[in-house]
């Protein structure tokens, strides 16, 4: 197998898995909204536009699910100490603990799914810790780090 194929597999599988696991959790808000929620969670507070760009997706309807999350209270919006006429996205206390309640829903769904086909859980660590390596070295060819 090539390094493309392989990477195409890597992509297709994962996102297959985080699919089913968003599906299998039983999560009381849809899985694009978490998605959000997580990109402003990692890029700290964030303008509308950059969460646009990192979401690939329009202006408007991130700016429409901006508003959700803020409604729910994850989400604030603060004023840009750059620009006094921007404001920016920040998670709240409450987005966190949102966000880690999903994660942790979602987990609990694949660890039954590793307890039913009995992988050894030392091979799914490792592969974890390279999933990990590569998400670092994702960031740093972005400039993210």
């Amino acid at each position: 197998m090539d390094d493309s194929s392989a990477a195409d597999d890597l992509l297709r599988l994962a996102g297959a898995l985080s699919r089913w696991a968003s599906t299998q959790a039983g999560l009381d808000v849809p899985s694009g909204v978490l998605r959000l929620l997580a990109i402003v969670e990692e890029r700290g507070p964030i303008r509308i536009g950059d969460l646009a760009h990192a979401d690939q997706t329009s202006q408007p309807a991130v700016t429409r699910q901006a508003s959700r999350l803020e409604e729910l209270g994850w989400v604030e919006r603060i004023g840009d100490p750059a620009d006094a006429r921007a404001t920016l996205v920040s998670v709240t206390d409450a987005g966190r603990s949102a966000l880690l309640g999903a994660r942790r829903a979602r987990g609990r769904a694949v660890g039954r799914l590793l307890d039913e086909a009995a992988l050894p859980v030392q091979r799914i660590r490792e592969t974890a810790q390279l999933l990990e390596q590569l998400l670092q070295a994702a960031r740093r060819v972005a400039g993210e780090e």
